[in-house]
């Protein structure tokens, strides 16, 4: 059974979906989970890219250390040199360098030949292999590459020092068939391969970055790259889940495996979904809330005679379990913190002090506390900031009648600790809070996109809403979750505009690389 690695993008190529727009502290959540997960490689980051982003990768690199932490850099002894500072404290110092290959990248990109983008690659990789013991190569676009350029400039890199050589389908372009074609054409015609791991990294464009995947390992790779739930540029990446499922359900044909905790696919699922506002879709493989539901008569009789009739994998296979704790208004501090623990969350006591408070006040208003109720709340709880002042919502009152002008009155706190006041109307009750809200901060601030969803089911469950704002020029996304939608709503325009202020207007000037 060969072993695959897992290269996890989530933190770097999964955070340039647009509008997806982590702060520090959630990519750092997000990398505690992923190393929960058991990923073996975690590319943190663009370390060049942004003040922040460097910040980001270096604080990830000193604290994540049972997996490689690894940032991206282009083909440059200034990417390279900053992608040291923010990784040379990590457990094994290791950097992702890339440069386009194909004959549409050199020629309208690059605007270099053949010969200098080959020199451009190998005085790059000497250069990363004076500091970093792990040094990754990619193609950007070797699936448009010619493929006797790419066998030369592939043998000079390892020769330079290269230890994993990446092949990616940057465009999403190719099928499984010609992708297994490439890779065992390069394990065929490249004389030093043995040295290096092969390495897949595939988008979606075409629906196919999974199978891609797939039969790049049925064709020598040993690592394979993607995203939580798929996430990324365009139509996104290779679903890790569902890469790692597929070979565990079919290892008697693959006969490769990943080291994963499968058992933390879904909280990492769920993780990534709230903190980046990417919802995941209810027919998604593996982690999509269908996964597992039958709704065919047949189906349904067949699974409860034997469940292997129509179900291939079984919920507790990636951590999905059945309520053993139900929690309530009655519930005491030792019941809340067991769940706590049970649902993966490490809170300090002041945190967890504090989130019993919240539990305490909305058993108040809820007969019953689900785990996705807790889910919710926990998360919000530890990636609370207070890395910069902010706006703080006080109260809200919204007053609305099929007969009358919708009309919202709020008072909040501004960044320097002063209290305001403002009213408005609005064309229905939400437009009224924005309205309200836009007065009450200082900027330009215009909403792009809103999202409405429940947490769980029934008519008292928490409503979850997520924004995309433009504030001074500056997209940004915020999250806002209550029992009451007028009060969601109000928390995610404010929390979309804090996260302005947290990232420091950073996030305007960030560059972006597709590999």
């Amino acid at each position: 059974m060969r072993k695959i690695d897992v290269f996890d993008t989530t933190l770097r190529d999964g955070e340039q979906t647009p509008g997806v727009n982590l702060n520090s502290i959630e990519k750092l959540e997000i990398a505690k989970q992923l190393e929960r997960l058991g990923v073996d490689i975690m590319e943190a980051g663009f370390p060049a890219s942004s003040k922040g982003d460097f910040e980001a990768v270096k604080k990830i690199a000193q604290t994540v250390k049972g997996c490689s932490v690894t940032g991206l850099a282009r083909a440059n002894e200034k990417d390279i040199d900053w992608a040291w500072e923010a990784l040379k404290d990590s457990a094994e110092p290791r950097i992702h360098v890339f440069l386009a290959t194909s004959p549409i990248h050199m020629t309208y990109k690059l605007k270099k030949t053949p010969d200098q983008v080959v020199e451009t690659a190998v005085n790059a990789v000497k250069y990363a292999k004076q500091r970093f013991p792990q040094v990754q190569w990619s193609a950007e676009d070797a699936c448009r590459s010619d493929r006797k350029f790419l066998v030369e400039i592939v043998t000079k890199v390892i020769d330079a020092g290269a230890t994993v050589i990446n092949l990616p389908d940057t465009v999403g372009y190719r099928s499984p068939e010609e992708i297994g074609h490439l890779f065992r054409y390069m394990m065929e015609n490249v004389p030093n391969i043995d040295k290096v791991k092969l390495s897949t990294h595939c988008h979606d464009d075409l629906g196919m970055a999974v199978s891609n995947s797939l039969a790049a390992i049925e064709n020598g790779a040993l690592q394979i790259e993607g995203t939580i739930n798929g996430i990324g540029e365009r139509a996104g990446n290779a679903s890790i889940e569902e890469v790692a499922v597929a070979l565990k359900i079919r290892n008697d044909h693959y006969k490769a495996e990943t080291g994963l905790k499968l058992d933390e696919i879904k909280r990492t699922s769920n993780l990534v979904s709230k903190l980046s506002g990417m919802a995941v879709p209810a027919n998604k493989a593996v982690v999509g809330a269908n996964a597992f539901a039958h709704e065919s008569g047949i189906h349904q009789d067949g699974v409860l005679k034997e469940k292997t009739t129509y179900e291939i994998i079984t919920p507790e296979l990636i951590g999905v379990y059945s309520n053993r704790l139900v929690l309530g208004k009655l519930s005491g501090r030792h019941a809340f913190k067991q769940k706590v623990q049970e649902l993966g969350f490490d809170l300090s006591d002041t945190k967890l002090n504090e989130a019993f408070q919240s539990f305490k006040d909305l058993a108040d208003k809820k007969k019953e506390v689900t785990d996705e109720d807790l889910f919710v709340m926990l998360t919000d709880k530890q990636t609370e900031s207070a890395e910069a002042e902010k706006y703080e919502l006080k109260s809200i009152q919204v007053q609305y009648g099929t007969e009358n002008i919708p009309t919202a009155t709020i008072v909040a706190t501004s960044p320097d600790g002063s209290r305001i006041q403002e009213a408005a109307t609005g064309s229905g009750s939400v437009e009224a809070i924005y309205n309200t809200l836009e007065r009450m901060v200082d900027g330009d601030l215009q909403l792009q996109d809103y999202r409405l969803s429940s947490v769980g089911r029934g008519r008292d469950a928490l409503a979850e809403v997520f924004v995309k704002v433009t504030y001074e020029g500056v997209e940004s996304s915020g999250r806002g979750t209550a029992q009451d939608v007028l009060e969601a709503s109000a928390r995610a325009y404010l929390n979309a505009v804090n996260r302005v202020y947290i990232n420091g207007f950073q996030k305007k000037f960030k560059r972006t690389a597709n590999v």
